[in-house]
């Protein structure tokens, strides 16, 4: 019978005289004086000491807790003054606000008049023998059964001010300290219970125009069974916004933000604004929504100002039709607002208490939006819904065409199915080498998945229907003889269909532009050829396909080499040989074979005379710079020169 770390939380409030000061925050009350008369002077600003900040700080804290768990966290309050003195036992009676608050101001006199000598031991050693007192449902647990074993967990949560990291240093040791010699007494003592984990939270409060001596510590093992860390606040500002960090890490709990609340103005009735509002619930209220990369739905977290939380925004939608019942929801969690006492929770709470739901949209990352929260009361309780977001079972089952990364339509089906028939499980004994069924079927399944394409489109192997019988058998323990004689035949049948140049069927979906080379298509199916059997080798057979196949590519290399060696040949061939369409076209010279070396021309002077041959064909040099000479210079129009001398002649 475990018990989860939150089932119990004990604070352990000092009353030493240095949380009687001031907390050095001056609070204002403009707010009560709304509705006066101007002529009145407004009330002067009051301040509050650190002890008033650190009781209402825990007092919300279990406001919040009661208000969502009401019956399955229990919380305890441990004013130490003189001497330490419990406020509220874990009974069901004393865990809400009215008892509390009546117990804390019953008690608060006693302790502050006790004296100033005092010690945070005490204080402590409350706290660890209230967690060693059974609550009512470990007391129900163990009278069922005595023999059964009660996982006892809690957490201590110690609000005080700290001298220095060394008081806190001291403090967590002599806590360990305690904490085992606790189990010790605890161990067959009647009406007490082991503590099998605990957490300790030091919060050392200064004042605001103070600076903390004490350095902040996160979580860290102390012993086997305790972890502790150190938290600093100012009292007046810092303290209730790191208490609203420490509940939602203690209890799991996230924030949600209600915008766009229409509500009629407090002064003038015949107009309304929006207004928001803040919701804590538990977590699980986002788990359907918030799986996957945070990046995701990082467009939904929004931080508040001052707090190390983020809230998620959703935005009021007035629902079609009142009936809470008629919508699927996949979960329903309890709900408190943060700031209770404001005008728009207060409107809110009654709006939903009156029998009406509201609707939250939330904004999807592509654009758009859709219901996704619902917000109802039943028996006078607020719960957060959440709503179904995927298809319901009335609906068709969707195709599986319509997966990850769009519509892909060409899904080794047929394929995956035979997959799923050859790697069912089945009742088994261990093998004669000792090995556990259960491994070998993983091993087979690691195997079998090695090299398996998911589509057609992404594989030159799997749209070949010729070598399925090739991969049928790869995929076996052994190859026997006729095994590796069939698999040597499909690879020759592969090797006569490159040589006869057959074009492989292999599937484009999607693909743009001009197709794959034919040459192309054939190097990546050796090379996933070769892939899937030496993902397969584990016996001679496969050994031997392996080396068929290796040959055949490495026969196929060379022939690709000569290939391209001639291809290569035939063009430094066709640029050395002469043009004989023009008359212009440059003496012949010797052309180039591979039973003879080249002629010993210059690689420019091969380019020049490949310019020169295919400028001979688009047009005809011009005269000049042909017959010009060594300087180039010749005179132009000539013709007009002589035409002119035979007028004169005339």
């Amino acid at each position: 019978m475990s018990y989860p770390l939150s089932h119990k939380t004990v604070f352990v409030l000092d009353c030493s005289p240095a949380m009687e000061r001031p907390c050095g925050h001056q609070f204002e009350m403009d707010s009560l004086s709304k509705g006066r008369s101007s002529g009145l002077i407004p009330l002067a600003p009051v301040t509050k000491t650190m002890w008033t900040c650190a009781v209402e700080a825990a007092v919300e804290y279990c406001r919040i807790v009661w208000d969502i768990y009401p019956s399955a966290r229990l919380i305890r309050l441990i004013a130490n003054g003189a001497q330490a003195v419990s406020v509220n036992d874990w009974t069901a009676a004393d865990q809400h606000l009215t008892a509390l608050m009546q117990q804390l101001a019953g008690v608060m006199g006693g302790v502050r008049s006790a004296g100033s000598q005092h010690s945070l031991h005490a204080g402590l050693a409350a706290a660890l023998h209230a967690l060693g007192e059974p609550s009512e449902a470990q007391r129900a647990d163990r009278a069922a059964d005595a023999a059964a074993k009660v996982m006892n967990r809690g957490r201590v949560v110690v609000v005080s001010q700290l001298a220095d990291d060394g008081q806190a240093r001291r403090l967590r040791e002599w806590f360990a300290d305690a904490l085992l010699q606790h189990n010790r007494t605890a161990d067959g003592a009647a009406g007490r219970l082991t503590v099998h984990s605990c957490e300790l939270v030091l919060v050392s409060v200064h004042p605001d125009t103070a600076e903390c001596p004490v350095t902040p510590r996160p979580p860290a093992p102390l012993s086997a069974i305790l972890s502790g860390s150190v938290v600093t606040a100012k009292a007046g500002t810092q303290l209730a916004p790191m208490m609203m960090n420490l509940v939602l890490s203690h209890y799991e709990l996230a924030s949600t933000t209600v915008t766009g609340i229409p509500m009629k103005e407090e002064q003038n009735s015949g107009s309304s604004a929006n207004y928001d509002v803040e919701l804590l619930h538990p977590a699980k209220a986002y788990e359907s929504i918030l799986q996957g990369s945070p990046a995701d739905h990082a467009h939904l977290r929004t931080r508040r100002d001052g707090c190390e939380y983020e809230t998620i925004t959703l935005k009021w939608c007035t629902p079609r039709t009142s009936s809470a019942e008629l919508h699927q929801c996949t979960s329903a969690s309890r709900v408190t607002p943060v700031d209770v006492n404001s005008r728009p929770s207060s409107c809110l709470t009654n709006f939903l208490l009156s029998g009406r739901a509201v609707m939250l949209e939330m904004p999807r990352r592509s654009g758009g939006k859709f219901v996704s929260h619902m917000l109802a009361a039943h028996g006078g309780e607020i719960f957060m819904h959440a709503l179904g977001s995927g298809r319901s079972v009335l609906e068709d089952p969707p195709s599986v065409s319509e997966g990850a990364g769009g519509r892909v339509t060409d899904y080794r089906i047929t394929e995956f199915g035979r997959l799923v028939s050859d790697n069912r499980l089945a009742p088994g004994e261990a093998s004669e080498e000792g090995g556990v069924p259960l491994h070998a079927a993983l091993e087979r399944l690691a195997r079998h998945t090695r090299v398996w394409p998911m589509t057609l489109s992404e594989s030159c192997l799997a749209a070949l229907p010729s070598l399925d019988s090739l991969t049928a058998l790869l995929v076996k323990d052994s190859l026997s003889t006729d095994e590796v004689l069939e698999c040597k035949k499909a690879v020759y049948n592969l090797v006569s269909m490159e040589a006869r140049h057959e074009p492989l069927p292999v599937t484009t979906s999607g693909a743009r532009g001009r197709g794959v080379k034919r040459e192309e298509q054939y190097r990546a199916l050796w090379s996933e050829l070769e892939a899937l059997v030496r993902a397969h080798c584990r016996s001679d057979g496969h050994q031997a396909a392996l080396e068929c196949v290796l040959e055949c590519r490495s026969q196929g290399r060379a022939a690709e080499e000569r290939l391209g060696l001639d291809q290569a040949m035939e063009e430094l061939d066709r640029c050395g040989a002469p043009v004989q369409d023009s008359p212009l076209s440059p003496p012949p010279t010797k052309r180039w074979r591979r039973d003879r070396p080249p002629a010993q021309l210059s690689l420019l002077e091969m380019w020049n005379q490949r310019v020169d041959a295919d400028n001979a064909l688009k047009r005809l040099e011009f005269s000049g710079r042909l017959n010009g000479g060594d300087n180039n210079i010749v005179k132009l129009y000539a013709k007009l020169d002589k035409d002119k001398g035979d007028d004169v002649k005339k």
